[in-house]
């Protein structure tokens, strides 16, 4: 019986590490794999849903098919993604490649037939299985740093059949990696008032001892009631200095698991409950993402496993207890962070009262808010708890706690304008004050009839703001009269310091021209290869309106044969 159960343990566990083919897929590179950033990787507000493998700072390289398959999505946006394909496989999976520098030529002509088909830059299609099939290893993009990139390299994902993205590394995907963990901070977290770490009733900050073997220590602690804990940890691999993310973190109490999360695969649906998981208001007061290990109410995520307790602890008077925590990469470098917990009874002296003010959000109900001419509407499930929250109008300004609770969806601020003429309605939007010295931010605005709406995720501060001045429109690389025979792209550069650019539109003699926005350098480029104009005196329009609607028309001739 024992070698019969040795077998199937080892059968298990071969299996569950090898559910996924090993050798279908190719590399979507043809360069050493180095990571810039790690799947499911602790975002803003998001999981990361791929790798981001680095192009050695470079645009362009080749971007391979990593099997065969047909384009079954391209999306191209200013913002997010920027120039994304997405390839479905027969297995079912499907491979997703952004931040493109541009498409194969195929692909290229494809889409930018349909742009010019829409008049417009930003496009999502979805063709069929018959319009653009791929084989395995055949080029079909080049990297870029579109979107919203931070500098050039290609993010990648696999996703399941039901859009699920899955660690890309399971699939053979490999990166050399015999780096550990590392810890920076540890934090427990006393729960009830008769709770203690070393005699406090409050979150305390723990010593960490790093050990020779690459391991760490927490300097003893006396403890007593519930206790639950949370790490700041990041992994690093071999050939880079980025700060990843780490693929599992698991906790024993007394050699017993209690406690695991484990980053192999996740839905689109969850991951903004990153905030649940992280200590929000700590990262929004330290800027440290610290892993809750474990629990609370109302966290959906599907990440966890061997859950005891919800990962709590329970610390007796008079007794001895060893706390250990295990951190891993993909590759199974292992860091492990020790605590001794001496059980000492006693009643702590700095338990706070909970701060109370006139307005309670109870977090399963919908919860409406207003003063002067604001109104603030919660929807039911807004928020992960019910507190209360501070809220204040001050002419137009608009207090609404301070960030630092996460926020589950979005709520609607309004405010009434029905004393505003109606000459100066357009420019005026609702702004979040931001930074040091409370920048107002646009937030986007909607008007219905003597109401201003916004939907947004944030609490903070808001306030009326008026927007008079109309973007800015500036040739790069020719002036008024130029002959630009020898030219491939023109290019202008635009800006607006105010809410921002809202849409543009250009023309050559009338006609609609495909210009692409590179919102991190502020310009529009034109490639004279699409051929719209086969004219020699040709009249460039380009017409820019920011988020209030100021706008600006730009107008030139150049000569071209």
């Amino acid at each position: 019986m024992r070698k019969l159960f040795l077998f199937f343990f080892i059968s298990f566990s071969v299996f569950s590490q090898n559910q996924y083919p090993q050798d279908y897929f190719r590399s979507p590179l043809d360069i050493n794999i180095v990571l810039a950033g790690t799947f499911a990787e602790l975002r803003s507000n998001h999981f990361h849903s791929g790798l981001d493998i680095k192009t050695k700072q470079i645009e362009g390289l080749k971007v391979y098919g990593i099997a065969d398959g047909y384009v079954s999505r391209i999306k191209i946006a200013h913002f997010g993604y920027g120039k994304a394909l997405y390839i479905t496989h027969p297995n079912g999976y499907t491979s997703v490649y952004a931040h493109l520098q541009k498409f194969s030529p195929k692909i290229e002509a494809y889409i930018k037939a349909k742009q010019y088909n829409k008049e417009s830059f930003e496009i999502e299609v979805f063709p069929t299985n018959e319009e653009l099939k791929i084989t395995k290893g055949e080029v079909i993009a080049y990297s870029g740093n579109t979107g919203s990139s931070s500098g050039p390299h290609l993010h990648f994902e696999i996703r399941d059949n039901a859009e699920r993205p899955i660690n890309p590394m399971l699939f053979g995907i490999d990166v050399k990696d015999t780096t550990k963990p590392i810890v920076s901070n540890f934090y427990a977290y006393p729960i009830g008032a008769n709770s203690h770490v070393n005699g406090s009733n409050k979150k305390q900050k723990l010593r960490v001892i790093p050990q020779k073997n690459g391991d760490y220590k927490i300097e003893d602690l006396k403890a007593y009631g519930t206790i639950g804990f949370a790490v700041e940890t990041i992994d690093r691999q071999d050939l880079a200095a980025n700060k990843n993310g780490v693929y599992n973190i698991s906790t024993y109490l007394n050699g017993m698991q209690n406690f695991e999360i484990d980053f192999r695969r996740f839905s689109f649906a969850e991951t903004k409950h990153l905030n649940r998981l992280i200590d929000y208001s700590h990262y929004k007061s330290e800027k440290q993402k610290l892993q809750k290990l474990f629990i609370e109410e109302n966290n959906p995520l599907s990440l966890y496993n061997n859950i005891i307790d919800n990962g709590y602890i329970t610390i007796l008077d008079s007794t001895a207890s060893v706390y250990k925590t295990k951190i891993s990469d993909f590759k199974g470098n292992e860091t492990n962070v020790d605590i001794t917990i001496k059980g000492d009874v006693k009643i702590p002296d700095d338990v706070e009262e909970k701060k109370t003010t006139q307005h309670y959000i109870q977090h399963d109900l919908e919860a409406e808010l207003q003063q002067d001419k604001f109104k603030v509407n919660f929807y039911k499930d807004t928020f992960y708890d019910s507190f209360f929250i501070d809220f204040n109008v001050k002419n137009d300004t608009l207090t609404l706690h301070k960030p630092i609770i996460p926020v589950k969806k979005s709520f609607t601020i309004s405010y009434d304008i029905s004393n505003f003429k109606e000459e100066d309605l357009k420019q005026l939007y609702i702004a979040e004050l931001i930074g040091w010295n409370n920048w107002p931010s646009y937030s986007p605005t909607k008007r219905k009839g003597n109401t201003l709406s916004t939907y947004t995720k944030d609490l903070g501060t808001y306030v009326l703001a008026r927007d008079t001045v109309a973007p800015t429109i500036k040739p790069i690389n020719f002036k008024d009269g130029s002959w630009l025979s020898k030219y491939r792209y023109l290019k202008v550069k635009i800006n607006d310091k105010g809410t921002g650019i809202s849409n543009y539109r250009a023309t050559i003699n009338g006609k609609w021209i495909l210009m692409e926005y590179n919102y991190k350098k502020k310009t529009l480029t034109y490639d004279f290869n699409d051929a719209v104009s086969t004219e020699t005196k040709n009249k460039l329009k380009v017409i820019v309106t920011d988020n209030v609607g100021n706008s600006t028309t730009f107008e030139t001739t150049f000569f071209r044969k």
